[in-house]
């Protein structure tokens, strides 16, 4: 299959990705003065980098840009942060205290600017003024949206804050793009965020600055407690234990073959190079076939079952895996499927004794298991799993299939297939019962406790509870993404592989700039427009992520120390820094760089400051998986227009017209409040079938819902629209590229 894109090697173990062109900081000293440099002096060397023709494009040093000239002092106004109070660019009390002294040796207090905001004022001569309310991006904008005079930049959702541009609300920043190179040329070199960020195909009008927690590589993996598996697994001669609990009764059926043999291409163990290896299930059997003919003809206990899944990784891997079977999860080659993490989770909730020392231990969990805005992320492992498109979307639940149109997950049979099968693994007791309750626990908790297994989340955040929670031996770290059969066009039979659709792009906020705000005062708008390249500069996008240089470690000269960060020098923390993260937040970057620096509110925020704060498990396991993606072992949506379209990555928004959008309002079931919610207090529907199976009026069975959704809610209707609105992105983009 011919991409566009071509997959580069990472370089170093990573929980995720740099940004794409991100800045040469051998070439940056410590300074106060803006930089007018081409920001895309360097080319991002990880998994899913951009072509030949996109790195040329974004080393090209663009032509002299014109000046963004204003009074030096000039008042922004600023409605904007990130999700709450205490990430916004002043420090709020609860944060501050009765006053905060950080590693760059001043005290804040409430009211003050974050540390990165003063730079960004001292560095552009302006003066920020605080009027952010401390909502999340969506509430931000509803509280402004009548009252936009009053204010210069402001947060919104992407949908929100193109809405209101195509309405005349807000500033078109495509008209000034000659006057931000910094800007343009990041836009240039990453077709699919301009292309996420275009609200009128006819204009090529961009409402909003776009923000990126990371871009282009891979975002939530698989996390296990590995010391578990090889507890489990590993070892010569039978598995023993002084007691166990009888596994539940089967209601989970085969998803991979029962016969025949399948060939996976892994990383070899030492991570070198790729090798091919086969699933013989002519020699093995299937093991959740192999288990459920055994429960169906009496008791099965946890040994019976952990001496069956060893048996049959014996068997089906003819030897490969040896004694230390459970690098078939766990390791650099791991080639697990959803079958063989049934088999496993049957062996973990059926051997508490050994496991915890307790008569329970819960299977799969989220991170907060009575919070649905974490609980989603069990149907995005749903995806993973079994091979369905849309369900880690950019974009509500939309995707290109291979026949180059969109399709919404919402409405495809396979969606609920594989929904059905998740429901058959919490119907064994293989999903934790907080789960299954909405009960307040979360991963804290879980491994705190020993309590639970496995969920599926962001690397960094919460492999650093291996500091915290766990004890020497144990380990809780990511896993490599399962095999599954995946329709992507190249064989009509499907075509098993490892792919991931969590993958980096453009988020679904950003910020915008008021036309009733700044009026006809060019001093405001330039100042505004001169801030946004300014984030998108060499030295902004390290600021945006790292905070101001106090925060960094520097040279004798002054220069910053740096380390290789996927093939490109970034600047390592100052000792007090990495101190002082621990102290303030735990360990978790973002909780400290958004509360305490001010950096990662918006704009592009790099992964080089995340990833040295990644615990050492995080490393190893993402190691792994950043191996495999280089490697192309775990393919991926790419952020470019590729010719087998199902690898074209959604953009995050489409330009719907204004009419279009108004419409879509009223398809409420549809809606981020309605059925299809990831907000902490919404409902899913999604989620509720993996709890309940299908309950509720239309939703009896698996055509009835997708009938329900395409004709009822108006599903046909929504999808019509925004493929209306993709031909005409495509269209565009065709203008663009000539």
């Amino acid at each position: 299959m011919k991409k566009k894109i071509l997959s580069l090697v990472l370089v170093l173990a990573m929980s995720v990705g740099m940004i794409a062109c991100g800045p040469k900081v051998e070439d940056l000293e410590p300074t106060t003065a803006p930089s007018t440099e081409n920001n895309a002096g360097s080319t991002d060397n990880n998994a899913g980098a951009n072509n030949d023709k996109q790195q040329a494009e974004a080393t090209a040093t663009p032509a002299p840009a014109k000046e963004l000239e204003y009074a030096e002092g000039t008042v922004l106004r600023m409605a904007t942060g990130y999700n709450n109070a205490k990430t916004g660019l002043f420090f709020d009390a609860e944060v501050a205290g009765e006053g905060v002294t950080l590693a760059d040796g001043n005290t804040y207090h409430a009211g003050d600017l974050k540390p990165t905001w003063v730079e960004v004022q001292n560095v552009l001569k302006v003066t920020f003024e605080n009027k952010y309310q401390g909502n999340s991006a969506t509430n931000e904008f509803k509280y402004w949206q009548e009252q936009l005079d009053q204010v210069d930049l402001v947060s919104g959702s992407a949908t929100q804050l193109s809405e209101a541009g195509v309405a005349g609300k807000l500033v078109n920043i495509a008209d000034y793009l000659d006057y931000m190179p910094n800007f343009k040329a990041y836009l240039d070199a990453n077709p699919i965020v301009r292309l996420s960020i275009t609200g009128d195909t006819n204009t090529g009008a961009i409402y909003f600055s776009p923000y990126f927690d990371g871009v282009n590589d891979i975002e939530r993996m698989p996390l296990m407690r590995t010391d578990w598996v090889e507890k489990l697994l590993n070892g010569a001669g039978a598995f023993t234990a002084d007691a166990s609990k009888n596994v539940n009764a089967a209601v989970y059926t085969p998803y991979m073959p029962t016969s025949g043999k399948v060939s996976v291409d892994v990383v070899k163990a030492d991570g070198s190079a790729v090798e091919t290896i086969e699933k013989n299930y002519d020699a093995a059997g299937n093991i959740v076939q192999k288990m459920n003919d055994a429960l169906a003809a009496g008791t099965v206990t946890g040994v019976d079952a952990v001496n069956m899944l060893r048996d049959y990784i014996d068997a089906a891997y003819n030897g490969y895996y040896g004694e230390n079977r459970a690098d078939l999860f766990i390791g650099q080659n791991a080639a697990w499927d959803a079958d063989e993490l049934v088999a496993l989770l049957r062996c973990v909730v059926a051997n508490p004794q050994t496991l915890n020392g307790t008569d329970t231990v819960q299977g799969l969990f989220s991170r907060e298991d009575d919070n649905n805005q974490r609980r989603v992320d069990m149907f995005r492992f749903v995806g993973t799993l079994f091979g369905v498109r849309g369900l880690e979307s950019r974009q509500d639940y939309l995707y290109l299939g291979a026949d180059g149109k969109l399709h919404d997950a919402r409405q495809e049979a396979d969606t609920y297939a594989a929904l059905e099968r998740m429901n058959a693994i919490a119907k064994e007791g293989l999903i934790s019962t907080s789960f299954m309750n909405m009960e307040d626990t979360d991963t804290k908790t879980m491994l705190a406790n020993d309590a639970g297994f496995m969920h599926y989340d962001y690397n960094q955040t919460q492999t650093v509870y291996n500091e915290t929670q766990l004890q020497d031996g144990e380990k809780y770290m990511a896993v490599m993404v399962p095999v599954a059969k995946w329709f992507d066009g190249t064989d009509a039979n499907g075509v098993f592989m490892r792919f991931t659709e969590s993958w980096r792009s453009v988020k679904t906020d950003g910020w915008g700039i008021s036309k009733d705000g700044i009026g006809s005062d060019t001093n405001k708008l330039n100042a505004a427009l001169k801030l946004i390249d300014y984030a998108y500069s060499d030295k902004g996008m390290i600021l945006m992520s790292y905070g101001p240089d106090a925060f960094i470690k520097t040279n004798a000269d002054g220069s910053y120390v740096t380390f290789n960060f996927n093939g490109t020098e970034m600047p390592v923390i100052a000792d007090a820094t990495f101190a002082e993260l621990w102290e303030k937040a735990s360990g978790n970057y973002t909780n400290y760089a958004r509360q305490y620096l001010g950096s990662t509110l918006s704009f592009a925020k790099s992964q080089a400051f995340e990833y040295q704060c990644t615990h050492a498990v995080g490393k190893e396991g993402a190691g792994y998986i950043s191996t495999a993606i280089g490697l192309g072992t775990i393919k991926h949506p790419e952020l470019a227009v590729t010719d087998n379209a199902w690898y074209t990555s959604i953009p995050t928004v489409l330009p719907t017209t204004n009419q279009e959008n108004e419409i879509i309002k009223g398809y409420t079931e549809l809606s981020s409040s309605g059925k299809f919610s990831s907000s902490k207090g919404g409902e899913n529907l999604f989620c509720d079938i993996i709890v309940k199976g299908y309950t509720g009026e239309g939703t009896s069975s698996r055509d009835e819902i997708v009938n329900t959704i395409t004709n009822t809610w108006n599903g046909s209707a929504y999808l019509a629209m925004k493929q209306k609105a993709w031909d005409k992105l495509v269209a565009y983009y065709a203008t663009i590229t000539k």
